[in-house]
C-alpha cells in the first residue's frame, strides 16, 4: 500500500496543536477505573491557580508525563490526576491588588462579597497554567481535574479537621509564628523567602541591679525587640558570669528588672557570651522562655506597630522605633558599639514585607503521633525516596518535627469549621454548621474567622482527589498512587504531610515511590531569578524550538541528584535531533514504495549481517531504555535513544541500506524495506514518551496494512502511537554474533574515515587501502564485507590479507583485529598540506599563549568566579589537544617527503 508523504522539514507548532487536540478529544488520557489492566497512578503537584509555567513546572511535569506515557504503553491503566491549588495568600493578594486599583479594599466589600469576587477572578483568569501544561504535552486525565476549593475536596478537608479535632490532635495555643505585618496572617516556613542583606549588630549595655558600674553587654540585630525582653541568658558553664546566675539586670530605656538565666542554648564563643531573651519575638528565645517560665511580652500589633507594651515608643512603626531606640541608647551611654553584620532576612513570599516572629493564638495539629507512622513507612520500605540521599533529610525533619500551625488570618481558603459560644465560651466543631452550642445549647455562636493553611488541603491530595471520604471506584482502584515526582523544597511541607494524612485516614502510604528531581539552573549553575536576568521562559523556548526538543533537553539533563545547567543552545541542539529523526523518517518512507507489512513473514526474509546488527542493537536499546525508565534514570533513557538514533540508525544503517535498496535483488530490497520500517516504527514508539508530537506525526504516516501480523506489533494497529505497546526486546531479534562481526567491520570503516579526515582527503576521491590481520577468520570477515567497506569508505583498491607489510608512505590506524594502511603518496599535496598544518598550529599556539597568560595571572584566578576559571582551563585543554592532533598529522606528512 502507499504511504503518506512527510513534509520536507518538521514544523512543530501545527503538529502539536493538531495531535494534542486529537488525543484529548478521543479521551486517550482518561483512566478507566473498570479496566482489567494493572493500575498506575500519579497525582500532579497542584500548581497555584495564580501561577504561570516556569522551569521547575516544566521539568516536573515533563518527567511525570514520560512516566505516564511509558506506563500506558507497557499495558497499564494510567491515572494522572491533575488540578490546581487555591493558593490562599497568593490568590487573595491578586484580587486585593485589583480592588486597590479601583480605590477599594476587601473590607469595603465584606467577606462574602470578597470571596465571590475571588471566585469570579478564578473563573475568568485563574488556571492559565493548565493551558500551559497542555502545551507541554501533559497527558493528564483532564476530565477528572480537581481544585482544592471544589465541593468534593472541601468536604474532605472538613471531614479531616473534625476527625483530627475529635481525636485530640487539633488544638489552639498562643505560640510564636511567622507573621506578615502587611497580609496580617501567619505564614508557613516555605512562605518565607530568605535573602542575604547587609545589616548591623548593636552592642547594648544592660546594667546589673545592685552592682553599680557593672554591665552585661548583649549584641542584637533587632534593637526594637528589646522592649519585649524578659531575661538575659548566659551559658551555665561560663565562668565569667557564674556569680550572676539568678541576679537581675535593668532593661535599658524601659527600666524593667529582668533575670539572668543560665541556659545551654547560649554560644560562649559568640560576642560576649550573653544574649537577650525575647520569647514573644524570637523562635529560639520562645523555647528558652518556656524552659525558664519567662513572661512573653508582645510589643507589636498585627501591622508591626509598637503597642502599649512598648511604653514611650507606642505607635511607631517597628523600623522607625529601631532608629529612635538606637538614638536613645546612645544618649544614655548604653550603646557600646555598632558592627557591620550580614544577616538572612525573611520576607513574605507574596508581598515581600519583612516577616516578624509574632506571638499569636493559632490552631495547631499535634503531629508527633502522625509523624511516627510516616517515618516508619519510609524506614521499612513501604515508600521509597529517590535519590536515596533525601531519605536522611526526611528522617531528620520527621524526628525533630514541631506541631503544625494550620490557621491563617485571611478570607480566601477553607474556613475553619469551629464555632465559639459567647454564652459558655466552649468551642463546637462539626461537619454541619451548628445552630446551637454543643455544650450549653445556646444559639449565641460565632464561627472562627481564620481559614486553613493551604498545605492542609494539599496534604489530602492523593485521596481527596479520588473522591474520599466517599468510597469511590477510583479510590479503590488507584490508591495508593505509584509515584510522586516533586522538588526537594517541599519534601517536608507537602510530601511528609501527605504521608502523615494518608497513613492516618487511609491506613496506607499515599505513594510507593517519591522521586525528587533537581533544580533547573542557568548555564553557569546559577539559580534562575528575574533579578539576575537569567530566567529562561519555557513558553518562549517552546515557541522557538518546539515542545519535543524542549522536553528531550530536560530529560537528557535530568540526572539523579545533579542540578540541570540549562542553556538555549542545548535546546537548539535537540531541535537538530528532531530534524534528524524527521529526515531519517523521510528517507525511510521514500524507499518504502510497494512495501506492505501484511504481506511479509519475518522468517522468510534474508537478513544480512548489517540487518541483524541493527535489529540486535534496537533490542539492546529497548532493554536499556525500559530499565532506565524503571529506575527513574531519565537522562540515561534519553541518551540511549539519542545514541541509537543518531549514531547507529542514521549514521550507519541508513547508509548501509542504500546498496540493497538500490540493487537488483528484489528479495534483498524487500528485506531491507522491512528492517528500515521495523526499526523506524519501533524507534518512534521508544521515543514517544519523551517526544510525543513528532513521533505521532511520523508514526501516523507509516504503512500499516489492515492487520499487522508481525510478531511484537500488538495485533490490530492502534489508532494512536500513545496506545501502541512500548517495545520490549524480541527473542528473534537477538543476533549477538552477527552484531559483533558487524561492529568489527564498522571499526575498519571508521579507521579509514579517520585517516581520510586527518589527511583532508576530499570525500569524492577514492583511495587505496590495505587491511592486514593475523587470523583467517578476520580475513574471511573482511572479504565478506568487502563491498560495504569499498562503498562506505570510498575505497577504489582494497587489499585484504594476513600479516601484510606496511608501505613506507602509509598512514596507519588500528581497528580491532585489523591494521589499516592507507598509502598517502600521490594522495595529498605534501608541500601544501605541510603549509596548511603549520599555519593551523601557529594559530593554535597564539590561543594557547593567550589562555596560559590568563590562567597564570593571580588576579584573574583569585577574583574570577570558579566556573569562569574552569571554563578557561577547559578551553586551554581543548586547543592543546587540537594542536597535538595536528602535530601528529604533520609528522605523517613529513615522512612522505
Amino acid at each position: 500500500m502507499s504511504n503518506k508523504e512527510l513534509a520536507k522539514g518538521y514544523e512543530p507548532h501545527e503538529v502539536e496543536k493538531k495531535w494534542y487536540g486529537e488525543w484529548a478529544e478521543k479521551g486517550y488520557f482518561h483512566a478507566d477505573e473498570a479496566s482489567p489492566r494493572r493500575p498506575y497512578s500519579i497525582v500532579i503537584p497542584p500548581p497555584n491557580v495564580t501561577g504561570a509555567l516556569h522551569m521547575g513546572h516544566a521539568l516536573n511535569n515533563t518527567l511525570q508525563d514520560i512516566l505516564c506515557r511509558w506506563k500506558r504503553m507497557t499495558g497499564h491503566s494510567v491515572l494522572w490526576m491533575p488540578g490546581t491549588d487555591h493558593a490562599g495568600i497568593a490568590t487573595q493578594n491578586v484580587v486585593e491588588r485589583q480592588l486597590a486599583a479601583e480605590g477599594k479594599d476587601r473590607h469595603d466589600l465584606g467577606r462574602e462579597a470578597f470571596i465571590e469576587r475571588v471566585w469570579q477572578w478564578k473563573a475568568e483568569s485563574g488556571g492559565q497554567i493548565i493551558g500551559q501544561l497542555k502545551r507541554l504535552g501533559a497527558s493528564c486525565d483532564w476530565e477528572r481535574e480537581r481544585f482544592t476549593m471544589d465541593a468534593g475536596l472541601s468536604k474532605a478537608v472538613r471531614t479531616v479537621f473534625v476527625k483530627l479535632y475529635e481525636d485530640g490532635l487539633i488544638y489552639r495555643d498562643n505560640r510564636l509564628i511567622n507573621w506578615c505585618p502587611r497580609c496580617h496572617t501567619a505564614l508557613s516556613d516555605i512562605e518565607v523567602e530568605h535573602e542575604e542583606k547587609k545589616g548591623h549588630l548593636w552592642h547594648i549595655r544592660y546594667p546589673v541591679v545592685g552592682q553599680p558600674g557593672r554591665f552585661l553587654t548583649v549584641a542584637t540585630t533587632r534593637p526594637e525587640t528589646m522592649l519585649g525582653d524578659t531575661a538575659v541568658a548566659v551559658h551555665p558553664e561560663d565562668e565569667r558570669y557564674a556569680d550572676l546566675h539568678g541576679a537581675k539586670v535593668l532593661l535599658p530605656l524601659v527600666n524593667r528588672e529582668i533575670p539572668v538565666v543560665a541556659d545551654e542554648y547560649v554560644d560562649r564563643e559568640f560576642g560576649t557570651g550573653v544574649v537577650k531573651i525575647t520569647p514573644a519575638h524570637d523562635f529560639n528565645d520562645f523555647e528558652v522562655g518556656a524552659r525558664h517560665g519567662l513572661d512573653k511580652i508582645n510589643v507589636f500589633d498585627e501591622s508591626g506597630i509598637i503597642n502599649a507594651a512598648g511604653h514611650q515608643y507606642e505607635g511607631l512603626d517597628r523600623f522607625k522605633a529601631r532608629a529612635r531606640i538606637v538614638e536613645d541608647l546612645e544618649v544614655a551611654g548604653l550603646l557600646e558599639k555598632i558592627d557591620d553584620h550580614g544577616l538572612s532576612v525573611g520576607g513574605c513570599y507574596r508581598c515581600k514585607t519583612v516577616v516578624e516572629p509574632y506571638l499569636s493564638l493559632q490552631w495547631y495539629v499535634k503531629v508527633g503521633p502522625l509523624a511516627e507512622r510516616a517515618l516508619q513507612a519510609v524506614k521499612d520500605g513501604r515508600t521509597r525516596i529517590l535519590p536515596k540521599q533525601w531519605e536522611n533529610t526526611y528522617y531528620d525533619w520527621m524526628e525533630n518535627i514541631r506541631d503544625w500551625c494550620i490557621s491563617r488570618q485571611i478570607w480566601w481558603g477553607h474556613r475553619i469549621p469551629a464555632w465559639f459560644c459567647d454564652h459558655c465560651g466552649k468551642i463546637t466543631v462539626s461537619m454541619e454548621d451548628p445552630t446551637s452550642c454543643s455544650q450549653c445549647g445556646s444559639d449565641e455562636l460565632r464561627q472562627e474567622t481564620d481559614v486553613l493553611d493551604t498545605w492542609f488541603s494539599s496534604a489530602l491530595w492523593p485521596f481527596s482527589t479520588m473522591g474520599w471520604p466517599d468510597q469511590t471506584a477510583e479510590l479503590k482502584r488507584f490508591y495508593p498512587t505509584a509515584t510522586l515526582v516533586t522538588g526537594f523544597d517541599i519534601l517536608f511541607f507537602w510530601v511528609a504531610r501527605m504521608m502523615m494524612m494518608g497513613l492516618h485516614f487511609m491506613d496506607e502510604v499515599p505513594f510507593k515511590d517519591v522521586y525528587i528531581h533537581a533544580l533547573v539552573r542557568d548555564a553557569h549553575g546559577q539559580k534562575m531569578s528575574k533579578s539576575k536576568g537569567n530566567v529562561i521562559d519555557p513558553l518562549t523556548v517552546i515557541d522557538q524550538y518546539g515542545t519535543d526538543a524542549f522536553r528531550f533537553t530536560l530529560a537528557a539533563f535530568a540526572a539523579q541528584g545533579r542540578d540541570i545547567k540549562l542553556a538555549e543552545e542545548r535546546i537548539s541542539g535537540y531541535r537538530n535531533f528532531c530534524n534528524k529523526v524527521w529526515n531519517a523518517a523521510r528517507f525511510t518512507m521514500m524507499n518504502l514504495e510497494g512495501f506492505e507489512p501484511d504481506q511479509l513473514v519475518f522468517e522468510d526474509l534474508r537478513l544480512t549481517e548489517s540487518d541483524e546488527w541493527i535489529l540486535h542493537r534496537l533490542n539492546e536499546t529497548a532493554r536499556a531504555t525500559n530499565q532506565a525508565l524503571d529506575e527513574y534514570r531519565f537522562n540515561e533513557a534519553a541518551m540511549t535513544l539519542y545514541q541509537f538514533t543518531w549514531s547507529e540508525f542514521c549514521d550507519w544503517y541508513l547508509e548501509l541500506s542504500k546498496q540493497e535498496l538500490y540493487g537488483d535483488d528484489p528479495l534483498r530490497r524487500r528485506t531491507t524495506q522491512y528492517v528500515l520500517w521495523s526499526v523506524l516504527e519501533h524507534l518512534l514508539r521508544l521515543l514517544h514518551p519523551i517526544m510525543p508530537f513528532i513521533t505521532e506525526e511520523i508514526w501516523q504516516t507509516l504503512p500499516k496494512g489492515d492487520r499487522c501480523n508481525l510478531r511484537g506489533s500488538g495485533g490490530d494497529w492502534a489508532p494512536s502511537i500513545m496506545l501502541a505497546p512500548y517495545p520490549q526486546p524480541r527473542e528473534d531479534w537477538q543476533f549477538e554474533d552477527a552484531a559483533g562481526r558487524m561492529e568489527q567491520v564498522m571499526e575498519v570503516i571508521s579507521a579509514i574515515r579517520t585517516i581520510r579526515g586527518e589527511m583532508e582527503v576530499p570525500p569524492s576521491r577514492e583511495i587505496t587501502v590495505i587491511l592486514s590481520t593475523g587470523s583467517q577468520q578476520a580475513e574471511d570477515l573482511a572479504r565478506l564485507f568487502e563491498s560495504k567497506i569499498r562503498s562506505m569508505a570510498r575505497v577504489a583498491d582494497l587489499t585484504i590479507g594476513r600479516n601484510l607489510e606496511k608501505p613506507e608512505d602509509a598512514s596507519v590506524q588500528p581497528a580491532g583485529r585489523f591494521q589499516v594502511f592507507v598509502p598517502l603518496k600521490g594522495l595529498v599535496d605534501v608541500a601544501e598540506e605541510e603549509k596548511r598544518l603549520l599555519k593551523e598550529i601557529a594559530k593554535l599556539d597564539k590561543e594557547i599563549e593567550q589562555f596560559s597568560k590568563k590562567l597564570e595571572n593571580p588576579s584573574f584566578v583569585d577574583r574570577a568566579p570558579a566556573d569562569i576559571v574552569a571554563k578557561e582551563k577547559a578551553k586551554l585543554a581543548d586547543v592543546t589537544a587540537k594542536k597535538a592532533v595536528l602535530e601528529e598529522s604533520l609528522e605523517k606528512i613529513r615522512n612522505l617527503k
